[in-house]
């Protein structure tokens, strides 16, 4: 990401060997890059006054989600916005920009109700993932055991959202 980007997106997950389905994880950070570049969701983004969205999105397999879990705080002069989502299921290939559209796009609705900034910007026009995409760096990491008491509640907890990146 180039110095001057607001939005930087880090991506993780918490399926079975600790890896997302490639293309799903590659459209989440395609979206994000191609909002970081609108000159409209740069604009819209700096009415908050600050320098940038540390946006972490963790991918839950099996977990179910109506919408996304959000852990958002302020650090500094950044926001650090941690959302879970579900992993889309049989999505394929060329639906995955698509459906990570949407979820990004729910994600910045979330934060923008928690700031309470102004309606979100149109979303731009987010070209199909280029077929030789480079492998997307992704944090991976197993839950502890309790896994079974995290399927039948269906989702992490705060502390657990708050913790996975760090």
């Amino acid at each position: 990401m180039e110095a001057c980007s607001w939005l930087r997106p880090h991506l993780g997950t918490t399926t079975g060997g600790g890896r997302a389905p490639r293309e799903h994880v590659s459209a989440l950070r395609h979206v994000a890059r191609t909002l970081d570049a609108d000159p409209r969701w740069r604009s819209w983004w700096q009415q908050t006054g600050l320098s940038a969205c540390e946006l972490g999105i963790v991918a839950e397999g099996r977990l179910d989600h109506l919408r996304p879990s959000a852990d958002i705080r302020r650090l500094d002069d950044c926001l650090w916005a941690n959302f879970t989502c579900a992993l889309p299921d049989g999505t394929p290939p060329a639906a995955a920009t698509r459906a990570a559209t949407e979820e990004v796009r729910a994600m910045f609705e979330v934060i923008r109700q928690a700031l309470t900034l102004t309606a979100l910007p149109p979303t731009p026009q987010v070209p199909s993932l280029p077929t030789d995409a480079p492998e997307v760096p992704v944090t991976a990491k197993r839950l502890p055991p309790a896994a079974h008491e995290r399927e039948q509640r269906g989702y992490l907890t705060l502390t657990e959202i708050q913790e996975f990146f760090s």
